[in-house]
């Protein structure tokens, strides 16, 4: 009989026929009650067993972790806490889980532990949560963009280019590491000799690609794995990790903006009108771990609180320099409570002052713009008329509560001089990016477009503290298990 999952049971408005259900075991208590999930919802269903008409050799592997098939009749429940449950009269076990061993013991289990047993920690209620979460708003973006009519392009993972300047990338190569690799008279590695017959590395960034897309089939969104060589310990960075970025020809800086604000809107908005069950147990997470913090330290809203509060407020649209002297006038920058003090003009702003942005001082998201050009990257479109040393681009980032910066964009910089002598001034190769140039040589247009990364949005709506929670299997300094 082919079986039914369990969100499909505990769903049913049909009782008092045969069901079918497979799964894995959460408890079994009273040698009588199976509390049964299959990952397709939060909520377990109840298997009644007739333990009087059960060999005891089958009652004593029914343990945390095992897998099993039950076959019976799903009825209303007499017991508290579920509408319906299966009054088993078959059962298999189909994998064995010794219960002595099994790490995902029924019992809270440090974020930590979880991370050192990340093959197994989706089987409990928070990780299965936090990923059905993530692949509903994966599907959210795709549907989206293919809405809106933009293209889906799989740009390169393998690159001969840094998209962002940073040089912070993992290297690609055949060549032996044992010191025997080909060399130059010079002693330098001769890379003519490796794989591609050049240096490569994995990409920090499918952006420089999907513009050359942008420029020819109008509007390009890509989304993929990116990787970044920084050596950063902390709860906000990944060696690892997913990233949006669409691309949109004749979009100015103004309709970047807009664009991302409706995308965020409508990703966050379709994963809580699909997520509801999950958002909500999430939730109550939360406030859990919160009660064991000082009341100070505590998110003045509730995670659903905090989801709608993005949905139902226009994103607030300041410019960098507008943002520096509200900074700077700031209360905790007078009394020194921030970290990195902001004293002029021109200093990269950092979490806590993004923060304080959003969560002090306008209560809402914030979009900044027109940022000094020394702090951004070399192809963000150069403004006009503006005084010497106070150069400015026309970047935005978007600042949210709890996360700081969660969209980094810009217009780009179409005109092929001034990308060039930008590049100069930066001692970025223009043989290498040949390519990139042409597509100012040859039909160039005014573009935008910008990056999200994908897990800083999953962390958001989940309410998790820790990157490393919201991607099945982290990659971070000194750590590529599983």
């Amino acid at each position: 009989m082919k079986h039914s999952k369990v969100i499909d049971l505990l769903n049913s408005t049909k009782t008092l026929h045969e069901v079918t259900a497979k799964g894995w075991v959460r408890t079994f208590r009273n040698n009588q009650f199976i509390a049964l999930n299959d990952g397709s919802t939060i909520h377990n269903i109840q298997c009644v067993v007739d333990f009087e008409n059960t060999p005891d050799e089958t009652l004593k592997r029914i343990t945390t972790g095992a897998a099993i098939c039950v076959t019976g009749t799903l009825a209303e429940s007499r017991g508290a806490g579920q509408k319906v449950e299966i009054q088993v009269t078959k059962l298999e076990i189909l994998g064995d889980s010794d219960a002595e061993k099994f790490p995902m013991q029924p019992k809270k289990h440090s974020l930590e532990f979880l991370r050192e047993n990340a093959h197994l920690r989706v089987r409990t209620n928070a990780f299965g949560a936090i990923m059905r979460v993530r692949s509903t708003l994966a599907f959210a973006v795709h549907q989206y963009f293919q809405e809106k009519g933009f293209f889906y392009v799989n740009t390169p993972i393998i690159t001969g280019s840094d998209a962002e300047g940073a040089g912070e990338m993992f290297q690609v190569t055949s060549l032996p590491l044992d010191g025997s690799a080909p060399r130059n008279e010079d002693g330098s590695i001769n890379y003519k000799e490796d794989f591609f017959g050049k240096q490569t590395n994995l990409t920090v960034s499918g952006q420089l690609e999907g513009e050359t897309f942008a420029m020819a089939l109008g509007q390009i969104y890509t989304f993929g794995p990116t990787f970044r060589a920084e050596n950063s310990n902390t709860s906000r960075h990944l060696a690892e990790f997913w990233m949006i970025e669409p691309e949109v020809a004749f979009n100015d800086l103004a309709d970047n903006m807009d664009l991302a604000e409706d995308f965020i809107k409508y990703v966050i908005k379709y994963t809580v009108d699909k997520c509801g069950d999950d958002l909500k147990f999430l939730e109550n997470r939360l406030l859990e771990e919160e009660k064991s913090k000082p009341q100070a330290e505590r998110s003045e809203m509730t995670l659903l609180e905090k989801l709608s509060f993005v949905l139902d407020n226009n994103f607030k649209r300041v410019s960098y320099t507008e943002a520096i002297d509200i900074l700077k006038d700031s209360t905790p920058n007078k009394k020194k409570k921030f970290q990195y003090i902001i004293n002029e003009w021109g200093a990269d702003l950092q979490s806590e002052h993004e923060r304080f942005l959003v969560e002090k001082h306008f209560k809402c998201p914030v979009i900044l713009f027109d940022y000094p050009a020394k702090i951004k990257a070399f192809y963000m479109r150069l403004n006009d008329n503006t005084e010497p040393g106070k150069e400015t681009v026309r970047a935005m980032d978007i600042l949210f509560p709890g996360i700081g910066e969660i969209v980094g964009g810009s217009q780009r910089e179409e005109r092929y001089d001034v990308l060039v002598e930008k590049m100069k001034a930066l001692g970025i190769d223009e043989e290498e990016l040949w390519w990139y140039l042409d597509t100012r040589r040859f039909g160039s247009a005014v573009h935008s477009g910008f990056g999200l990364g994908f897990e800083r949005l999953v962390l958001f709506v989940t309410g998790m503290s820790n990157i490393r929670d919201v991607i099945p299997f982290p990659r971070t300094p000194q750590n590529a298990e599983f």
